[in-house]
């Protein structure tokens, strides 16, 4: 297989889409901001393609398994895992705000705080249990196919692979067309990847275009908090889970490196999620494994979020001097655990699940949330890319607790990833 040089490299094309994202935002800020259509149409495009390439990906990976039990087996390990390391999170940024103390000296007047964050506050009743059953809970049979409702479509998957299963004799011929169908679906990913500089550019450069540079100097504490907690969150906590299960945490990087940058690029997990779920396929994981783990963890395992949920809670907090006993925080807590679950599905669930945990916690005002709106953006790349990882990381191990792992070929993907990487796009 001939060797791609390096400005054929995807990866090399995100890297310089990003700096000439990032000069053109800070020396041309108009032009910069006037590239928004360019980050905001490729991540639309990617979106047109997540709800076929998981309901097809699933609903295989169900109807290729013989034993039903295995796929609710399969399910509920997943949530054990998510919901370990989901809370764990949010305890390491409640430790992490207690301990760095971001917002004390601020002294912020509460009476002072101005900003519009409602809607925000709409988008909160969502993320309530109420709203979660509501919003999981699709129109018709096949309306998540044209939607964007990441748990709408993993319900219908499930339902139609279970289906396939238990009439698998007469059904084999729409198994056999899904199959079919999914070569030119990752076709058309692998198309729509090769936009991915382009959308990288458009999004880095509205970013600083609008934003500024500057704009994260006055909170810049806050900020480098939430990076180094959450670089030593997948470093020792990841990173112990991965040596654990056999793999190392920096190869798996290694190894993501195109989405990782994706994610970078655009702010958002979301274009990620394609390639994502092919590449740890290429790992040796099962196609079920990939298909219910990745999609759901989308979802239900937000380590990066989770982290910035507490974090960015106590940090209003201290900014307008507000003491929380321990009392008050374990409740923090608590409502944060409920409300990250609650949001799935919901879009911009970072500030959106915040939203909901301080209208639950009258102690806060919501409106201190404009506080830390200037700077959001610029917490949005890191949020996003633990998330990613940590999800990667949930894939493996789910996996090898099935005995669903091919521990040969994760070892040599992780050894060898420009060869998966050119198989994918071959």
């Amino acid at each position: 297989m001939k060797t791609k040089k390096l400005y054929q490299q995807l990866y090399f094309q995100v890297i310089v889409a990003i700096i000439a994202g990032i000069l053109l935002g800070k020396f041309y800020p108009e032009i910069g901001e006037s590239m928004k259509p360019l980050g905001d149409g490729f991540i639309k495009l990617v979106k047109m393609i997540i709800a076929p390439v998981i309901f097809i990906t699933l609903t295989l990976g169900i109807a290729h398994m013989t034993d039903l039990k295995k796929v609710g087996r399969i399910a509920i390990k997943a949530m054990i895992y998510f919901f370990t390391f989901s809370t764990l999170a949010l305890i390491i940024g409640l430790i992490v705000g207690n301990i760095m103390q971001p917002g004390a000296g601020l002294n912020i007047d509460p009476a002072s705080l101005s900003g519009d964050v409602t809607q925000y506050q709409k988008q909160a009743h969502e993320s309530t249990i109420t709203g979660f059953i509501m919003n999981i809970i699709p129109e018709t049979l096949f309306s998540p196919l044209v939607g964007e409702n990441i748990l709408q479509v993993l319900l219908v998957a499930i339902l139609m692979g279970v289906a396939l299963v238990l009439t698998k004799e007469k059904s084999q011929k729409i198994t056999d067309l899904l199959q079919s169908l999914s070569v030119p679906v990752f076709k058309i990913v692998s198309i729509l990847m090769k936009l991915a500089p382009i959308g990288a550019f458009g999004a880095m450069a509205f970013t600083i275009g609008k934003y500024g540079l500057h704009s994260v100097l006055n909170l810049l504490f806050l900020v480098a908090t939430f990076y180094v907690t959450s670089i030593l969150f997948v470093i020792l906590i990841l990173g112990a889970v991965a040596w654990y299960n056999g793999f190392n945490i920096f190869k798996l990087m290694i190894y993501l490196k195109e989405e990782l940058l994706l994610v970078l690029g655009t702010s958002s997990s979301e274009p990620a999620l394609p390639g994502l779920m092919e590449k740890m396929q290429k790992a040796g994981c099962s196609k079920a494994i990939v298909g219910l783990v990745i999609p759901t963890g989308y979802s239900f395992n937000l380590d990066g979020t989770n982290i910035y949920m507490t974090l960015a809670s106590l940090f209003i907090a201290q900014a307008l001097n507000i003491h929380l006993p321990l009392e008050k925080q374990l409740i923090l807590l608590l409502v944060a655990m409920l409300s990250s679950k609650g949001a799935a599905g919901v879009t911009g669930a970072g500030f959106v699940t915040l939203a909901a945990t301080l209208a639950v916690v009258p102690e806060i005002p919501i409106a201190g949330m404009t506080l830390i709106l200037g700077i959001d953006k610029f917490m949005s790349e890191c949020r996003a890319l633990t998330n990613v990882i940590g999800n990667s990381v949930a894939t493996v191990v789910v996996a090898n607790w099935e005995k669903q792992l091919d521990k040969n070929q994760l070892q040599y993907a992780l050894n060898h990833p420009q060869e998966i990487e050119q198989s994918i796009e071959s």
